[in-house]
């Protein structure tokens, strides 16, 4: 990756760039396909995370149900089956909520450089913590998809740009923080549960991002390590 200077440079490893190419371009969605009436794999699981009657069988409530949330976190096709991409989101969030207030309980990042930003990928997590202490977070975030992984060990921010534009896709990528080439924490107006992920960055909730441009400043330590599923 070529050295990255001020805006239009640093675009150039808009491997961390958020949204997939169609939706950069501005492409039209594709039409939602009709309600299915198959049972899923996942049917229980699905069924038992939406509070459904788990009966192991699709009704047309559960098709519904299961379309609203397809539908909320951009899985596609939204017809209401209970297949491996939606398990899979709903078991992610799961597993996130079982962390609470202790996101570095493995010890994997470094309590032993100040502030830093975290980002655990197995399970989309990021904080900020002091040393031992808890600053901000845990807080659900969106990694590089499959070919677009962001890269893993301990980094620098060393750039930001609150008003940042991805000149390759011509995205604002809001109050972005690069720590590795061209990829950044940055804001978008994506679920975080959207799959499959980003082109690099660690997309983040217009709230979430603010919050980091808040509590970080050029030269904070940024530790990124684990490996998003399905990459």
């Amino acid at each position: 990756m070529r050295n990255i200077g001020r805006r239009g440079a640093v675009v150039l490893g808009v491997t961390g760039m958020v949204a997939p190419l169609t939706l950069a371009l501005g492409a039209a969605p594709a039409q939602a396909a009709s309600c299915t009436t198959k049972t899923g794999p996942y049917q229980k699981q699905v069924e038992k995370f939406l509070g459904r009657p788990v009966d192991g069988r699709q009704s047309a409530a559960d098709c519904t149900a299961i379309r609203a949330f397809q539908t909320k976190h951009g899985i596609t096709p939204n017809i209401g089956y209970a297949g491996p991409v939606t398990w899979g989101v709903m078991d992610l969030m799961n597993k996130q909520k079982t962390v609470g207030k202790k996101p570095n309980k493995d010890g994997k990042c470094p309590t032993n450089k100040g502030r830093i930003a975290c980002v655990n990928l197995t399970l989309q997590l990021s904080w900020i913590q002091d040393g031992g202490k808890l600053v901000y977070g845990p807080v659900p975030v969106r990694t590089g998809r499959n070919g677009y992984e962001t890269r893993t060990g301990l980094k620098k921010i060393y750039w930001r740009d609150i008003d940042h534009v991805s000149s390759l896709y011509n995205v604002p990528m809001p109050y972005s923080q690069f720590f590795d080439g061209g990829q950044a924490f940055h804001s978008v107006g994506l679920s975080m549960w959207n799959p499959p992920g980003s082109h690099g960055c660690v997309n983040m909730t217009t709230k979430d991002a603010k919050k980091y441009w808040s509590l970080l400043k050029k030269g904070d330590d940024v530790m990124v390590y684990g490996r998003k599923p399905g990459t």
